[in-house]
């Protein structure tokens, strides 16, 4: 069977300007790590689609809260912000139009889902209930893709459930110690339909890893010290660092900067 975390594209968005009005940031640092980040998805084998920043959403880089794509199928969410569904188009269209993928849309208007909310471990799907994403939006990931189980996760504090848990590979779900990573995992185990492995880091940012074509994706050493030690110690499976610290302060991490994409075709960047 083809691994689920087997990718050829991901869409990301430039850094705007207007970034900083979200808090301190230093928006310099915050486009050289964006620019790495985009450098190493390319060095991994991903198309990188780059959509162009705009000015009038600060939170476009942000591109994984738009839509939650598998097995072929795009469903566009719709942010729990309603100043965020103006990005959703901008996604949108790349998808159809560059991706050539057949789209979901959510029917039910009182529905709202964030796809920071929303993980896919290669057997089910795991939706958190936080500030952005709602019931309604869980039964609409369980809509678009009945082949597998949907939960709904409840997500207490003011982040995404992506945040907390993510998954470090196949079948291996990656938390950190804090409280709240930890209470959710609970809630995960009572839930699930699939018995997984556990990764347990110290730092709480540190839970926000990619697993992409093979490679574990994560924050550098020096801002996850504890964790960096403890991935190298415990995977035996390739291992990149990107630098997060400006881009992770209004974010689940590094997931939210892409949203990535199996496709059979080669597509022409942007």
């Amino acid at each position: 069977m083809a691994s689920p975390f087997r990718y050829t594209h991901a869409i990301t968005c430039r850094i705007p300007l207007s970034l900083r009005t979200r808090g301190e940031i230093d928006l310099e640092e915050a486009k050289l790590q964006h620019e790495a980040y985009v450098r190493l998805l390319r060095d991994i084998g991903l198309d990188v689609l780059e959509l162009p920043p705009d000015e009038n959403l600060p939170e476009c880089p942000y591109v994984e809260d738009c839509a939650v794509v598998c097995n072929g199928i795009a469903l566009i969410c719709r942010p729990g912000d309603p100043n965020r569904l103006k990005e959703v188009e901008a996604v949108r269209s790349v998808l159809r139009k560059e991706l050539d993928l057949p789209l979901a849309e959510i029917a039910d208007q009182n529905a709202r889902l964030d796809g920071g909310d929303v993980l896919f471990t290669g057997r089910e799907f795991f939706v958190g209930l936080s500030k952005w994403t709602n019931e309604a939006g869980a039964r609409a990931v369980a809509a678009a893709f009945p082949e597998y189980p949907c939960v709904p996760i409840k997500v207490t504090e003011h982040r995404h459930l992506k945040y907390y848990v993510t998954m470090a590979g196949t079948d291996v779900l990656c938390v950190s110690r804090s409280k709240e990573s930890q209470e959710i995992l609970k809630r995960i185990e009572r839930e699930a339909t699939y018995t997984y492995s556990t990764l347990t880091l110290q730092e709480e940012q540190s839970a926000n890893v990619l697993f992409v074509n093979g490679t574990l994706i994560h924050r550098t050493s020096e801002e996850i010290p504890q964790s960096a030690m403890i991935l190298s110690q415990k995977l035996d499976i390739p291992r990149q660092t990107v630098p997060m610290s400006e881009l992770g302060k209004f974010s689940s991490g590094l997931s939210s900067c892409c949203i990535l994409v199996k496709r059979s075709r080669h597509i022409k960047n942007l």
